[in-house]
């Protein structure tokens, strides 16, 4: 997995929808801090967070694991890719 590539499309996602990382930490209770190391690529979200990250993103857990957007002929490979990763 690439911290960096997964966070930029952690950043990329967020200002799709128009919201800062103070509010997508707010919705997350965790700090700004928190939002920015991950957009960063200084360490991913923990795992008790991908899913409600993912929801408030319109996102799936696979996507975010990938650091991009997948379609749906390319979703299962990706999955595979990242279980092994």
């Amino acid at each position: 997995m690439d911290q960096i590539k997964i966070g930029n499309f952690i950043k990329e996602c967020r200002k799709e929808l128009g919201i800062t990382q103070y509010e997508l930490a707010d919705k997350l209770n965790v700090s700004f801090k928190t939002i920015s190391k991950w957009e960063c690529g200084k360490g991913l979200p923990e795992v008790s967070f991908m899913i409600p990250l993912c929801e408030i993103l319109g996102i799936n857990v696979n996507e975010l694991l990938s650091g991009c957007h997948i379609e749906e002929k390319e979703y299962m490979k990706k999955a595979e890719e990242n279980l092994v990763n």
